[in-house]
């Protein structure tokens, strides 16, 4: 959202959002490194998708009369911490508004969705992703809270009870649901979506369920990006920080629950893009003078300093913290202290059992580089305020970079299969290597790792390594490799009696590329129809041999 709203703020503000400026923002969306997806189709729709929903619901842009930046898509924007800014304006969001008026057939809306998502949290203790998924979605007015809370109680009871599959439960459940909730449009036979035309009740029902699934997984992520709360990926499970309870508990006692200006879009649009509303605890000197001493009890504030410099020094104190608890964490890595860990992880990647399984394939294949060798390993996903995987790396940098002295390795990280993946990372992968080589002026290599590698992806990359592109600096050195050769890469570097070294990884590389000289070279001079032979195959091939035994 960030670097988007930037965009489009430096080339088109002041101008109406209209379909040529729409299109127009496309067209200059496409051509950068961060942007992920085609919008090819109707870029004035996918440009409308972007950008009317969060960034003018939250409150970052105004599009009426012209484009323009408000204040706070301004902070956000120039911040270095943004979580602060972003919890503001998810507190503030709500419906009905100006911006968001239900249709007839809709609910009876009343609500500021995250200000009461953040208390059901509070009050549980804990909040599940089914359980916001089937009851949280149902939160439309914050007066029927208290009802919210009997159902989710109900239904841990239900669970704690029922003999038998989980899955089973939990369909049967979210059904019944959702046929309390469209009961009316159920017995009026209007059960046809925009996505199907069938009218069956088992399909509209699909729909419905699959739609609360996507809202509550994008609550999920709008809630962890306020730096409040805890995910549990393994479990599912939310909860808020032990060191932000008194910050969470603040903001409930003090935010008003009613919806505001509902029929005033001026002023709404003033209140919403007003970056200094709510109140927050930190804003209150007393109380940051409080967290400051209990948090970081070693720096020294007094009840006197400003509040502007009491936050700098949270700020960045905080992000000390962040650092030495990553940094604790590669030293465990580097010892083989979390081998049976990651292990653990990739299993439960493998069955598909947690929460954000791209960010936790990114984040565990980091782990895995972090261990095996003994280069400066720097992942580029987003870390939390205590050292926990909070987002994937943006689109227009390497997932991971392994600076090894002598030379680079970056290493791409993807759940994308089938024609997709070349699609999404094809060409970004080689640029983002080429951009490295440009940077430090070294050999740098890649290593992508997928659960399945589409064959349009070997071909490209083998045809890499055989063309000098000076876009890319040159020949780009790309081995595709599946996610179980990697983990046997692991094992092997764990049970190995003498440690990996930058040279072990190096050669890897550099037999990839001696492999297909050689494949060339035997190859030139053949007929046409001779050399089909699928080159970029048995090279694919070769190298997943070599994967399984790279240290020999």
């Amino acid at each position: 959202m960030i670097p988007e709203i930037d965009l489009l703020a430096k080339n088109f503000s002041g101008k109406p959002w209209n379909k040529e400026n729409q299109e127009g923002f496309m067209e200059v969306l496409r051509d950068e490194d961060f942007f992920h997806g085609q919008g090819a189709k109707d870029p004035a729709f996918s440009a409308r998708d972007r950008i009317n929903r969060a960034p003018k619901a939250l409150g970052f842009v105004t599009l009426s009369p012209v484009i323009e930046l408000t204040r706070a898509g301004e902070e956000l924007v120039d911040a270095r911490y943004t979580n602060e800014i972003f919890l503001r304006q998810l507190l503030k969001f709500q419906i009905p508004s100006p911006y968001h008026q239900p249709t007839d057939k809709a609910a009876e809306f009343w609500v500021k969705p995250y200000l009461e998502i953040f208390r059901l949290i509070y009050t549980l203790g804990e909040l599940k992703f089914d359980e916001l998924m089937i009851f949280g979605m149902q939160l439309t007015d914050y007066r029927d809270f208290d009802k919210i809370i009997q159902k989710i109680l109900a239904f841990r009871e239900a669970k704690k009870k029922h003999r038998g599959s989980y899955k089973i439960f939990r369909g049967d459940y979210l059904a019944r649901e959702l046929r309390s909730i469209y009961a009316d449009e159920i017995n009026a036979g209007d059960t046809k979506t925009r996505e199907q035309k069938s009218k069956a009740v088992d399909v509209f029902l699909k729909v419905k369920g699959s739609n609360m699934r996507d809202y509550a997984d994008a609550c999920f992520r709008y809630l962890r990006a306020t730096g409040m709360i805890n995910v549990s990926y393994v479990g599912k499970t939310l909860t808020i920080m032990k060191e932000k309870m008194e910050e969470v508990k603040f903001f409930l006692d003090n935010t008003d629950r009613e919806p505001c200006f509902v029929d005033n879009e001026r002023k709404y649009v003033f209140y919403l893009t007003n970056p200094h509303q709510p109140e927050l605890l930190t804003d209150n000197p007393t109380l940051l003078y409080e967290k400051i001493r209990d948090e970081f009890p070693d720096v020294y504030v007094t009840e006197f300093t400003p509040v502007k410099e009491m936050k700098e020094i949270l700020i960045e104190e905080t992000a000390r913290r962040k650092e030495k608890l990553i940094r604790a964490q590669q030293v465990e890595l580097k010892d083989y202290k979390l081998y049976e860990d990651i292990q653990t992880t990739f299993q439960q990647i493998d069955r598909e059992e947690l929460y954000d399984i791209p960010l936790m394939l990114e984040w565990n294949v980091w782990r895995s580089m972090t261990m095996l060798d003994g280069g400066n390993i720097k992942a580029n996903l987003k870390f939390d305020d205590f050292g926990k995987p909070m987002s994937t790396a943006q689109g227009n940098v390497a997932d991971i970079v392994c600076d090894y002295g002598d030379f680079d390795v970056i290493v791409e990280v993807t759940m994308a299969s089938g024609q997709r993946q070349y699609e999404m990372e094809g060409e970004p992968v080689s640029r983002h290597l080429g951009k490295l080589k440009r940077q430090t002026g070294k050999p740098a290599y890649c290593l992508f790792v997928a659960p399945t590698i589409n064959e349009a992806c070997i071909a490209h990359f083998y045809m890499l390594h055989q063309t000098s592109i000076s876009y890319y600096g040159g020949k780009s050195i790309i081995i595709p490799i599946t996610l179980d050769n990697f983990k046997k890469m692991v094992d092997q570097a764990y049970a190995a009696p003498t440690k990996p070294k930058p040279a072990d990884i190096e050669r890897f590389f550099k037999y990839s590329a001696r492999v297909v000289k050689e494949s060339v070279l035997s190859n030139m001079g053949m007929a046409a129809e001779d050399g089909a032979m699928r080159e970029e195959m048995l090279w694919y091939d070769r190298m997943s041999e070599r994967a399984q035994n790279w240290l020999a």
